[in-house]
């Protein structure tokens, strides 16, 4: 059974919260675009790597899910996020799924 967009963005939050950076990756294309709105913060798994291993390696970050709604190739995720580089916030996350893995995320805060 194919995992829909939803099952993919629960897997990606759940290795997350586990610290987990290798099940974290696999739930990502390998070219995935990673924006900020507009602006482009980074591309690709090496990116993902050096963004998430301080915070995975302390194990400091946690976002909890306040909702989530999907269309189509989208998921779009509202989470109160801790322990992470730019301290405690809520945003609005958006992953577009294409093949079976995240090509583009897109946060919102």
């Amino acid at each position: 059974m194919t995992a829909t967009p939803s099952d993919l963005a629960q897997r990606q939050l759940d290795a997350y919260n586990a610290h987990d950076l290798e099940a974290f990756l696999a739930c990502y294309a390998e070219d995935v675009l990673v924006l900020s709105g507009e602006e482009v913060q980074g591309k690709g798994h090496d990116y993902l790597r050096e963004r998430y291993t301080p915070q995975f390696d302390a194990k400091s970050c946690h976002a909890d899910l306040l909702g989530r709604t999907a269309e189509g190739d989208w998921v779009v995720d509202h989470e109160h996020a801790v322990g992470t580089a730019r301290g405690d916030f809520d945003l609005l996350v958006s992953y577009r799924v294409r093949d079976g893995v995240i090509d583009r995320v897109i946060f919102m805060a």
